[in-house]
């Protein structure tokens, strides 16, 4: 018991510091890779909480796939900060207006919340039996029945990231080839091949 605890506090203590630095930080690179550090420690949460499934996923989606894909799309993309912090002055009155109603609202939500009566015994309750049925196997169940819809709109929502992702690095370069399709395809005989009536003896 001890030694989770320990592990608690120093993967809770990691993420929130990594937490922090994504937002801190000044160079995006080291922002992704500060969140990628969270990502990892929000896993080594997940699996002081029994949901190995669910650390996984997050280690293998969020830091395999999109972390990594944010991070080269970052560093491909050649992005001049210096002139997108030219304009930071023009909209702070904006900005500082949205985040204080955010935090009228958080705070709102805060001194609205309270503890059910029932919560402590509910904590303390052993949870019931599943007839040996494992993590994910229990969580593809519900995944797959009654949140079909919804598991389709995330994967929607992954494939608009990814094609966006793409069309943000596809760049035109003048003077390249590329090819073109319809122009071949439309191609005619006469316009390849050029029949010469070469007089024997002559040549070309």
């Amino acid at each position: 018991m001890i030694l989770q605890t320990v592990a608690f506090y120093l993967f809770a203590t990691i993420c929130v510091a990594s937490g922090v630095m994504v937002i801190s930080s000044k160079n995006p690179v080291h922002a992704v890779l500060y969140l990628i550090l969270a990502f990892f420690n929000a896993a080594g949460l997940f699996v002081l909480m029994g949901a190995e499934f669910l650390a996984m996923l997050l280690v293998i989606v969020y830091v395999g796939a999109v972390a990594v894909l944010f991070l080269f799309v970052v560093m491909m993309l050649d992005i001049n900060f210096t002139e997108l912090r030219q304009g930071f002055l023009q909209y702070l009155p904006i900005g500082g207006l949205i985040g204080f109603i955010l935090l009228v609202e958080l705070l709102l939500v805060l001194g609205s919340w309270a503890v059910s009566p029932d919560a402590g015994s509910a904590l303390v309750a052993s949870t019931a039996s599943v007839g040996g049925t494992t993590n994910a196997h229990a969580l593809g169940r519900l995944i797959y029945t009654h949140y079909a819809l919804l598991f389709q709109c995330a994967g929607l929502v992954l494939l608009i990231a990814m094609i966006g992702a793409i069309v943000l690095t596809l760049r035109e370069r003048v003077g390249v080839k590329r090819q073109k399709i319809s122009t071949q395809i439309g191609r005619r005989r006469e316009d390849a091949v050029v029949v010469v009536q070469v007089e024997s003896g002559k040549g070309i």
